[in-house]
């Protein structure tokens, strides 16, 4: 019986917040507005999909996550590796780059709409911000903590620069470049939504919620979260699986899971 019930746990503190969920909004007017009963969230969802506004919505803002995220990775990729191998560069660098990161990114949007505007570009720009400082730093610590066995092994075998990188530094940093990736992905996705709200032109879940509550229309607000939620956390689990399976060839550390 305890096998059968086994994989089935993890469902039980999502019904109970269901149950309690449809409870509150069954005391009062004003309650029900605050919490929507589940059935107007059920109707409010097969409205969105047959109208085909929450496909266009959840599409524009993966969209917009993976072009930011793209070109944040790469960026972060080749600075925190140009950090790592230069000290100059680190030196001119570091300082500036430590400083930017402090600044909460949905913070730079007033300023960033300034310059840029509110289209496409400046949302784009927030996402790629957001995942260059996470894969930045991590490439930085994974370029300037492989082991230095490698790297004189490298070196007696007389491999070039450019095979020492490939061959040598780059397999001794995946496992920080993998962390950083997670993180990327995380910070991106959520400044895609966020930036959506403030920045409330064209498509996106951030929109969509936006002009809901302008509507009034709360049970569109609860199916925009959930989707949030729900995109995020498959997101997050297809990138761990994938950065689990490129791995399987690290050995395992002490303290690791078996």
């Amino acid at each position: 019986m305890k096998r059968l019930l086994r994989p089935w746990r993890g469902l039980l503190l999502p019904v109970l917040l269901l149950g309690a969920w449809e409870l509150a909004s069954r005391q009062g007017a004003s309650q029900a507005y605050a919490f929507v009963p589940l059935a107007r969230i059920g109707d409010g969802l097969l409205e969105l999909l047959a109208s085909g506004e929450l496909w266009l919505s959840v599409a524009a803002s993966l969209q917009r996550t993976c072009l930011g995220l793209l070109a944040g990775v790469c960026g972060g990729f080749a600075f925190g590796a140009l950090m790592a191998s230069s000290p100059l560069a680190e030196r001119l660098l570091g300082p500036l780059y430590h400083a930017l990161r402090q600044v909460p990114i949905l913070g730079l949007i007033p300023l960033l709409a300034l310059w840029f505007g509110s289209g496409e570009f400046t949302k784009v720009l927030i996402v790629s911000l957001a995942a260059f400082y996470p894969m930045a730093l991590n490439a930085f610590e994974g370029f300037r903590n492989v082991e230095t066995r490698y790297r004189e092994v490298g070196r007696l075998y007389g491999l070039t620069p450019l095979q020492r990188f490939t061959q040598v530094n780059l397999p001794g940093a995946l496992p920080s470049l993998s962390t950083g990736l997670l993180q990327a992905l995380a910070f991106a996705w959520v400044s895609s939504v966020g930036c959506e709200l403030f920045l409330s032109t064209g498509l996106g879940l951030g929109n969509l919620m936006m002009n809901a509550e302008t509507g009034s229309r709360m049970e569109v607000v609860v199916i925009g979260v959930l989707c949030v939620g729900l995109l995020g956390y498959a997101m997050n689990l297809l990138f761990s699986r994938v950065s689990q399976r490129l791995l399987r060839w690290r050995a395992p550390r002490p303290g690791d899971s078996r």
